[in-house]
């Protein structure tokens, strides 16, 4: 069964990645679109540059920035187009969702897979 993962950009690439989407508005800084070897680009899903600036990964604003977050993501007009991709894709092969936050486990892509996987 394909699964949906969550991956730093700036770690190596694998074969178990499958389709690799990056899922953040600014491109990741030093890297280059061969390294980054994306298949999607889906700044559009990504969370406002507003959310974005009032989180600065913030471990206390965490959950309030998951609630907001998936306010944006149900009001996102993308949002079904997204949601519809990653289910063909996932038909295919593993999603792999890649962001370029430092911290691992408290990030916008981890927010955003929980929410695909609640819809798929």
């Amino acid at each position: 069964m394909n699964t949906i993962k969550v991956k730093r950009v700036y770690e190596g690439i694998s074969a178990e990645d499958g389709c690799r989407i990056l899922v953040d508005r600014l491109w990741p800084r030093g890297m280059n679109k061969e390294k980054a070897a994306i298949d999607k680009w889906a700044k559009n899903i990504s969370p406002s540059t507003e959310l974005r600036k009032t989180f600065s990964h913030n471990p206390e604003t965490m959950d309030e920035f998951t609630a907001r977050y998936i306010e944006e993501l149900n009001s996102n007009e993308d949002s079904t187009e997204f949601t519809d991709f990653v289910k063909e894709k996932l038909a295919q092969r593993n999603v792999t969702l890649l962001y370029s936050a430092k911290n691992e486990t408290m990030n916008h892509a981890i927010v955003l897979m929980n929410w695909l996987n609640e819809r798929l």
